[in-house]
């Protein structure tokens, strides 16, 4: 692996250097556009088990992806090389693919008219100098409280930290160049509890751009464990039609399949559901999805995407009624539609709430089931089907009863959607979806 200068905004403008001379190399060599993006990182990693230290790794390495088209034919190629002569060699293969690939009449770039022209600090770069005999001393003792907790806390399933920073760069021939630093950490802790011959696993975890603004390592322990030890005495419930609540964490993925089903990759490959569903209402009146790009710190934010567009705030979804797809240049031209900046998804997607939280909703629900745990991957996205093995807590009379265990939650995302009867204020913030407890009128549960 070549080496690697020094990582954070020091390096943004020898990045930008390497842009440039790859578009330069690719427009000597006969390609008509050419985009391309490097990427420098390095990140800590260390995991402990029962008190013992099971891996410490550190990692540095760059990469360069460069995509050249003639034509509308269009090739890509990439290396982790920054020399001279690899830069000239993963060019002409890029070139050598392109030549002899289909022409696509809406490949190419988008209009350079359309490149973002100013592009803000969205403060995400945030290093860590936390040494790996630091990381190891807070996962030990975010272990250590766990096995604290409960007697019962008899095993663990691994205590991970892991901190990773990063700069990025991207630059096409129709004259953007754009870059970034950016930087993720995150410390999370996997408990086993054992009674009466069953055992159970939970977790618990954070993740921040900030290392010094994670939860405390005792604090995740505990809850790992409590989240453990509270599934002891699970069981399956017979098969009924209830009221489902989602845990905020899972509530994420809710939201995470129907981006997938608006995505213009699905939408012109006819691999959706939600195929001319725009401008149709999907979800209830009161009920709206936006993006928010532009958030400090925030782990989704993005000034501009995947094809040099600048990113703006914007609803997909208002009063219930889908107003935009989520669409790259590319797709945007497939489906005939502007591009909505979003090539390489979404950044920050918040899902309208109300004041409850999730025991309010636990109440307003009275008979049905909490789900906070989510098995396989049974999600048809052409028809919306979806089926997945569950866990959670049953509820009767608007009061947790007993965790459960070995079910089967079904039915069908359009119906799911249209039939969410609220969104607790216990919003989910570590990751890219910010929404509260799902609670939906009614799905099959299938036990025994």
């Amino acid at each position: 692996m070549s080496e690697v200068e020094g990582i954070g905004p020091h390096a943004l403008p020898g990045l930008r250097e390497k842009v440039e001379r790859i578009i330069e190399e690719a427009r000597r060599q006969g390609a008509s556009a050419s985009e391309v993006s490097v990427s420098m990182e390095q990140g800590l990693s260390t995991t402990v088990r029962q008190g013992e230290v099971e891996t410490v790794e550190f990692n540095r390495d760059q990469g360069f992806g460069i995509t050249l088209y003639v034509g509308q034919s269009k090739g890509s190629a990439s290396t982790t090389g920054s020399g001279d002569e690899a830069i000239r060699e993963t060019v002409a293969a890029a070139l050598a693919i392109a030549k002899h690939a289909s022409e696509d009449e809406f490949a190419g770039l988008a209009d350079a008219t359309l490149m973002a022209r100013e592009l803000p600090d969205l403060d995400l770069y945030h290093p860590w100098s936390i040494t790996p005999e630091q990381a190891i001393e807070q996962a030990l003792s975010c272990e250590g409280a766990a096995f604290a907790v409960d007697q019962r806390i008899r095993n663990a399933d691994g205590t991970s930290l892991n901190t990773h920073q990063g700069c990025r760069a991207y630059g096409n021939s129709n004259g953007f160049i754009g870059g970034y630093c950016s930087s993720r950490h995150s410390l999370s802790c996997v408990m086993i509890a054992e009674s009466e011959g069953q055992m159970q696993r939970d977790y618990f975890y954070d993740v921040n751009r900030i290392g010094e603004a994670l939860l405390d390592p005792q604090t995740i322990g505990r809850r790992a464990a409590e989240r453990a030890v509270r599934r002891l005495g699970a069981r399956p419930v017979p098969t009924c039609e209830v009221p489902v609540l989602f845990a905020p964490e899972l509530a994420t993925g809710l939201f995470g399949h129907f981006i997938a089903a608006i995505s213009g990759g699905n939408l012109y490959r006819k691999a959706s559901y939600l195929e001319d569903a725009l401008g149709k209402t999907l979800f209830p009146e009161w009920l709206s999805l936006d993006e928010r790009p532009h958030i400090p710190r925030a782990l989704g934010s993005a000034s501009y995407d995947g094809d040099g567009l600048a990113t703006y705030a914007k609803p997909f979804v208002e009063n219930g009624r889908l107003l935009s797809y989520v669409l790259s240049t590319y797709s945007g031209r497939k489906l005939g539609l502007p591009s909505t900046a979003n090539a390489g998804g979404v950044h920050n997607l918040f899902v309208s709430h109300g004041d409850e939280d999730q025991a309010a909703l636990i109440r307003r629900m009275g008979r049905g089931l909490l789900v906070t745990e989510l098995m396989g991957q049974g999600l048809n996205l052409v028809t919306g089907d979806y089926s997945r093995g569950a866990g959670g807590y049953w509820v009767e009379n608007g009061e947790i009863q007993f965790p459960v265990q070995e079910v089967t939650i079904a039915g069908n995302l359009r119906d799911m959607f249209r039939q969410i009867v609220a969104v607790g204020c216990d919003v989910e913030t570590r990751g890219n979806v910010r929404t509260g407890s799902v609670l939906i009128e009614r799905m099959m549960v299938a036990g025994k």
